[in-house]
């Protein structure tokens, strides 16, 4: 029995955070609360943020682990991390919407193209850093085919 990749417990809205450090943990942690990940994966996650950032433009970032972090994944899963304020992500680059991904296998590839949809679309982006409940993150999410 697989668990769901997203659910509405994955998605923390109005966060408020210091920096992007703060911001990535708590995109991990929710990860690992859920029972995704073990904790080890988090700093596989700072690891891979070192290498160079996984903000993507349109305000969003999708903080993950690094390739060898996939030990550490127990289930495929994401996690929605909403920061109405915005974090500095480097570079002048604010964030908004923190999308957290932990793959097992290939699974989290599918979801990840379906979030990069969702994502290009800067209003469905708005919607989701205006989003006032889980529910409109999850339709919006569940939209695209």
């Amino acid at each position: 029995m697989s668990m769901p990749i997203l659910q509405k417990e994955n998605i923390v809205l109005h966060a408020r955070v210091e920096n992007k450090t703060e911001a990535i943990r708590l995109a991990g942690q929710i990860l690992v609360n859920q029972g995704y990940v073990e904790d080890a994966y988090i700093d596989k996650m700072f690891e891979r943020e070192a290498l160079t950032s996984t903000y993507m433009g349109n305000f969003v970032a999708i903080p993950h682990g690094t390739e060898d972090a996939k030990q550490f994944v127990k289930h495929s899963g994401i996690s929605i991390v909403q920061i109405p304020d915005g974090v500095d992500f480097g570079d002048g680059n604010i964030a908004k919407l923190l999308i957290g991904i932990a793959g097992k296998n290939n699974e989290h590839l599918e979801i990840l193209s379906k979030i990069a949809i969702v994502c290009s679309e800067q209003e469905n982006v708005e919607a989701m850093i205006k989003a006032a409940t889980e529910e409109e993150i999850l339709r919006l999410l569940n939209e695209v085919n």
